[in-house]
């Protein structure tokens, strides 16, 4: 009964104390929520490995008892819990090594092939969670973060550029199309001014004159589409009131007289 009471107050105290740490303690200083996440956890896998041995000690468990526990653990690991073990073990990397932290927005493909989009919410011992747009908790075993290729949209901060193509009729000005763009992208708020949005001519397409509007933001970091819908939006009116034609794609069939009839086989 002492071996179980203690046991259940240590995983509960542990919990408090990691969240206390990682929601008070850590928030005063300002630090990010990621390496607030990390130290709370690390912390408290410490203060459970030392709280199992002082409950151990003082529940006079002979610790020669738990050399064999521990061989046979380890022949369980070796044939059923490797998946298990992999996961942890890629857990405690993603903790010290951080190239996925709490609040990052990443980009990953699962085995079956699909891209997950979102933000990381939690990184436990097993697996990980990431929130997708449409409000989705998508759980990912810790050792496909570490295994697999991931995109991380904020590994240095959340500022992040993107690039929407945009076409013109061959009639229009350039200077004056580059000029429209740039001011539709000062107008947007989620549009950052430093580093100022520019415009590239991208090429002759088969029916327009391409060119290409950048921006960055760090509001849109999570919701390019939603960026990407407003601009759309904005250049769409923009250039109906300064009557610059946007293309569809067409061909033109030329006929030529002159040519000699086609003779009938008799």
């Amino acid at each position: 009964l002492y071996l179980v009471i203690s046991l259940i107050l240590l995983f509960y105290l542990s919990a408090k104390l990691r969240n206390l740490l990682q929601n008070r303690i850590l928030a005063r200083y300002n630090i990010d929520i990621g390496i607030r996440q990390a130290i709370s956890t690390i912390v408290r896998y410490v203060i459970l490995v030392v709280g199992l041995v002082i409950i151990i000690q003082s529940a006079g468990i002979d610790l020669s008892f738990l050399a064999i526990l521990a061989g046979a653990l380890g022949v369980g690991i070796g044939f059923g819990l490797q998946n298990i073990t992999n996961n942890f073990v890629s857990g405690l990397v993603i903790l010290f090594e951080r190239p996925v932290k709490v609040g990052d927005r990443i980009e990953l493909t699962n085995p079956s092939g699909e891209t997950i989009n979102g933000d990381v919410i939690n990184i436990s011992a097993r697996a990980s969670t990431i929130l997708t747009n449409d409000n989705i908790a998508v759980i990912v075993p810790n050792s496909n973060l570490i295994s697999s290729t991931v995109i991380n949209w904020s590994y240095n901060d959340r500022k992040v550029r993107f690039r929407f193509p945009v076409g013109v009729h061959y009639k229009e000005d350039p200077e004056k199309v580059r000029k429209l763009l740039v001011e539709v992208a000062l107008e947007n708020n989620g549009v950052l001014k430093t580093p100022p949005p520019d415009v590239q001519f991208s090429g002759f397409g088969d029916s327009s004159l391409d060119f290409l509007l950048r921006v960055w933001t760090t509001k849109f970091t999570h919701r390019p589409g939603y960026l990407k819908s407003e601009l759309y939006y904005a250049i769409h009116k923009k250039f109906k009131e300064h009557n610059i034609e946007i293309p569809y794609p067409q061909r033109d069939l030329h006929i030529k007289s002159g040519l000699h009839p086609l003779e009938r086989p008799e």
